[in-house]
């Protein structure tokens, strides 16, 4: 039995939808962002009800500024205030830049076999400060492909219901009335069946052996519907606002059809992060939507290349125009968010800042031009 007639006989829709996009989750309240399909094109609508195509930068974190041989530039800029470095260097810039949205702010800053982080998220008030839309993250679960430390947690238990409930009402119902928040997201790169190096220790979350059989399919769907309700019910319980953007799976990783077809009732957007040629990106984004009919969002990607004679990375722009070109062709795609960083720091060595807050002008300059000739697009659709 292949996996498409498995989800049929398991009774999950595969192509004909037994219910409507739930786009209407962010209409429940007037001024936040919404979904909606516009000549057969998915699109978010801003809170003014403009149509609106996330353009994105991803991993926003000033710590770099405070390394001991450069922190007299934290001090001395921005006289060490979050609030002056958000409204005066990354609202600014980005704005200037053409982004218009900052995806997911938190940065990696230790990347080691037996230990690896990343930055704090933003505070409500930081994200005002920065004053433009935005994509949080709440720490639901640690099932992400680069987290190597913690056990799996049971989606059945009251523990888990419990936290999932704290997390919703501690972050949730503080942005619950922010226009400027687009939606949720949960994971970075949910390891539901491969691991990664670090974490083969403990496996992936359900062992992709049994999906050979028709009761291992059916019981992932069981296991992943259940993870997916839990969180879904904690966020509306103090948010009935904002869009779910859910887990953003690694497509370049095995994703299981019966993982996303149990997202599919309780999120609003399928989110991937996806490194490769941008043809195979919107070949595997156009697969996830027909299997859907659901928006997607490319949450986390970048063409990279070499800056000759360091250990860093720069953004490819030609490749970067490629990927905005075919973009507008895939109708299910609502956004994308380049893999950054705002600064390039010691752990990920690639940024459209230096550490020493210096721009990387060639770069800037080309995609800058990208993001004008998108909006234009946008606005002439």
């Amino acid at each position: 039995m292949d996996r498409k007639t498995f989800l049929k006989t398991a009774g999950i829709a595969v192509a004909v939808l037994p219910f409507p996009l739930k786009a209407a989750y962010g209409s429940k309240g007037k001024g936040f962002f919404t979904l909606k399909k516009i000549k057969g094109r998915y699109f978010l609508i801003d809170p003014e009800g403009n149509k609106f195509f996330s353009i994105g930068i991803n991993h926003v974190d000033p710590a770099v500024l405070r390394h001991t041989e450069n922190e007299d530039i934290w001090h001395r800029k921005y006289e060490n205030s979050m609030e002056k470095w958000l409204k005066e260097s990354v609202r600014q810039n980005l704005l200037s830049w053409g982004f218009n949205t900052m995806g997911w702010n938190q940065e990696v800053v230790v990347r080691r076999d037996n230990i690896r982080r990343h930055s704090r998220s933003f505070t409500p008030e930081e994200y005002q400060w920065l004053n433009m839309p935005y994509g949080h993250m709440l720490p639901f679960a640690d099932f992400h492909q680069w987290e190597v430390e913690t056990v799996y947690p049971d989606f059945f238990s009251k523990g888990f219901e419990e936290w999932c409930d704290y997390v919703a009402r501690d972050e949730a119902s503080r942005l619950r009335d922010d226009p400027n928040l687009i939606g949720y997201f949960y994971m970075d790169c949910p390891t539901w069946i491969h691991t990664r190096r670090g974490n083969e220790w403990k496996g992936p979350m359900f062992d992709p052996e049994r999906l050979k059989t028709e009761s291992g399919r059916k019981e992932l769907f069981r296991m992943a519907s259940q993870y997916y309700r839990v969180t879904h019910d904690a966020i509306r319980r103090y948010d009935p606002n904002h869009l779910i953007l859910g887990d953003r799976y690694d497509a370049r990783q095995p994703i299981a059809d019966e993982v996303i077809m149990a997202a599919r009732p309780y999120v609003d957007v399928l989110s991937f992060q996806h490194f490769a040629p941008p043809e195979k990106i919107v070949e595997n984004l156009n697969y996830w939507h027909q299997l859907t009919d659901m928006p997607t969002l490319l949450a986390d990607s970048a063409q990279n290349q070499r800056i000759e004679g360091t250990a860093y990375k720069t953004h490819n722009p030609e490749k970067y125009r490629r990927m905005y070109e075919l973009l507008k062709g895939e109708s299910s795609c609502i956004g994308y968010h380049l893999c950054g960083a705002y600064m390039a720091n010691r752990q990920r060595k690639k940024g459209l800042l230096n550490e020493n807050d210096k721009r990387v002008q060639n770069v800037l300059d080309k995609m800058t031009l990208v993001h004008q000739d998108m909006k234009q697009w946008v606005e002439n659709y």
